[in-house]
């Protein structure tokens, strides 16, 4: 371990205090002087300031998983995700993935565990994704509250059928694919990729 310290700490570059570029819905972009270990002279870097993010995979007790379809305006067009969102300030992420669970799908669920955390794009972007499963999936469709900017589609698939879904592109979002990574991980016993 101390070797691995002393590798990152030769690695690490001198930052100047950031200065906010501008504020967005979804991010403050930032602009930060930095200088190579060893160096005098500094880089500008845009550092994009997001909260932390959520994805909840949904079991059922059948073991049906619960997918959403949701228009992604980066690529412009539908994508098959795991629920997911903004971690809301003074919000815990369990607190966040049961509320997106609900808002997203109108399922509740009777028990979350954590599976893992993942550092979206460290190269640019400042915040967490946190990784639960939630179990005993119900629904309730009369709760479910997606926001304006949604459009989601709710489908049940069999959880054995991801890593097919995920091999063909059906699934292709990364932090979905992490997601379902973190599961196998965790809990051989549900689902091997």
């Amino acid at each position: 371990m101390k070797e691995k310290n002393r590798r990152r700490k030769d690695l690490t570059w001198t930052n100047e205090e950031p200065v906010l570029v501008q504020r967005t819905r979804i991010f403050d972009i930032l602009s930060q002087k930095t200088c190579p270990p060893g160096q005098t002279a500094s880089h500008d870097f845009t550092i994009l300031k997001a909260p932390d993010w959520v994805n909840v995979i949904p079991l059922t007790a059948e073991g049906k998983v619960v997918l959403i379809e949701q228009f992604r305006h980066g690529v412009s067009r539908v994508t098959l995700e795991i629920p997911g969102g903004v971690v809301d300030a003074g919000e815990t992420p369990e607190d966040c993935a049961l509320r997106e669970l609900v808002e997203e799908t109108g399922f509740r669920a009777s028990g979350l565990a954590f599976l893992g955390r993942t550092l979206p794009n460290p190269a640019f972007l400042t915040n967490v994704c946190h990784t639960f499963l939630a179990t005993g999936c119900v629904s309730d469709e009369a709760a479910r509250e997606p926001d304006e900017t949604e459009s989601i589609r709710v489908l049940l698939e069999n959880l054995e059928r991801i890593p097919s879904l995920i091999a063909d592109e059906s699934i292709d979002h990364a932090l979905v694919v992490v997601a379902f990574t973190h599961l196998s991980l965790s809990r051989p016993d549900l689902l091997r990729l």
